[in-house]
């Protein structure tokens, strides 16, 4: 996908610097690129009831950067780092996650920021995004207390299974 200025459209993951350009620009960038993934849901998934509602095969295969958008596409804020790796803005952080085609949602911010205050509202929110665009979403405590999200592909039913 590209963006306005012809270069390619990248959602935010929280790990890199902010967002370049005016806030209505990447909001533009955002809705086009949030828009064209339904568009593509839909083509993919003509007989789904509810074919937005369920990620399509290219999210699977890119989870970080189809998650990150589903999260920015909603309003919630990326976290971000400056030019030596520190962070610079609260917000969600998505990575790679335990296990294959899985991605790790934390809520991460500066120093005295008081992300850690604020996560598991956050989270929360995070989480209900996540769980309308079609994805598996479960909240867990981590080393130090920390919550984090874990996020899956929802399970395919299985060909002939009862229903």
């Amino acid at each position: 996908m590209r963006d306005s200025h012809g270069t390619a459209f990248e959602p935010a993951t929280g790990d890199g610097p902010p967002s370049a350009g005016s806030p209505q620009e990447r909001a533009g960038a955002v809705r086009t690129a949030f828009e064209g993934l339904l568009q593509i849901r839909r083509l993919t998934r003509p007989d789904h009831a509810d074919p937005e509602g369920v990620p399509a095969e290219w999210e699977l295969h890119r989870p970080v950067r189809a998650v990150s958008l589903v999260l920015e596409s909603a309003g919630i804020p990326p976290s971000a780092t400056g030019e030596s790796g520190e962070r610079v803005a609260t917000g969600y952080r998505v990575s790679g996650g335990g296990v294959p085609g899985a991605v790790r949602v934390e809520w991460s911010g500066p120093p005295g920021s008081g992300a850690v205050h604020d996560e598991e509202e956050a989270l929360g929110e995070c989480l209900q995004v996540l769980r309308r665009s079609g994805w598996t979403a479960l909240l867990y405590r981590g080393p130090r207390r920390r919550r984090y999200l874990e996020v899956e592909p929802p399970k395919r039913p299985v060909r002939g299974a009862a229903r």
